[in-house]
């Protein structure tokens, strides 16, 4: 079984740039503490690392 991460979004979206906004619901993330659980994959990394002032993020 693959490795997954917890990526949970601690700050809001709100005027941040556009760029931000599409990594954010590409991840399936859309209001304040709700938390997604994805596959540890180099494509998640670079998602998270393009926001990781506004997630938290836990390994399994």
């Amino acid at each position: 079984m693959a490795d997954k991460i917890k990526i949970t979004m601690i700050k809001s979206m709100i005027g941040r740039p556009e760029k931000h906004r599409k990594v954010l619901r590409g991840m399936g993330l859309t209001k304040i503490n709700k938390t997604v659980e994805l596959v540890d994959t180099p494509s998640t990394r670079g998602m998270v690392n393009k926001v990781c002032h506004l997630v938290k993020v836990e390994e399994n």
